[in-house]
């Protein structure tokens, strides 16, 4: 299929972007969801790639989810004159702005471990049922069908 190359390299960018792309199976949508691409051309692209082993192809529940392989990545950035420190944002470490779990913890934690802590130390022995109690099992209309007398 002829795309324009205005088109596939809006294609290629948001691809290379996000290190993934994602198409619903429907080749008569004027749109793709994210790009302003017809869908069909999407599609067609991505089905290229794939047959160069450029990314791998996942289809599940009407949708087409593509995922970016290494020599992908190689591709696209000399196909749109990327230099070698830009990276899809798969590829990208996340930044974590929570401390960690146990490090400078919130007073609203604090107070949770305070209250688990004591719920552990409790001594249950204490609060058990009297010493003359005595369940017994007189089976039951459940499992083993009606009593027998």
């Amino acid at each position: 299929m002829i795309i324009p190359k205005k088109n596939r390299k809006l294609i290629y960018e948001s691809l290379f972007n996000e290190g993934v792309m994602v198409a619903k199976k429907d080749f008569n949508a004027p749109k793709h969801s994210t790009l302003s691409v017809p869908n069909l051309q999407v599609i067609k692209a991505m089905q290229s790639l794939n047959s160069r082993g450029y990314i791998k192809t996942q289809f599940s529940w009407q949708y087409y989810y593509y995922t970016l392989t290494d020599e992908g990545i190689e591709y696209l950035r000399e196909y749109l004159h990327l230099p070698q420190e830009i990276v899809p944002a798969t590829l990208k470490k996340p930044i974590s702005a929570q401390p960690s779990r146990y490090g400078g913890a919130s007073e609203g934690n604090r107070s949770f471990r305070r209250d688990r802590d004591e719920y552990r130390r409790r001594d249950f022995r204490k609060e058990n049922a009297a010493g003359d109690f005595k369940p017994e099992f007189h089976g039951g209309f459940g499992r083993g069908g009606a009593p027998s007398s």
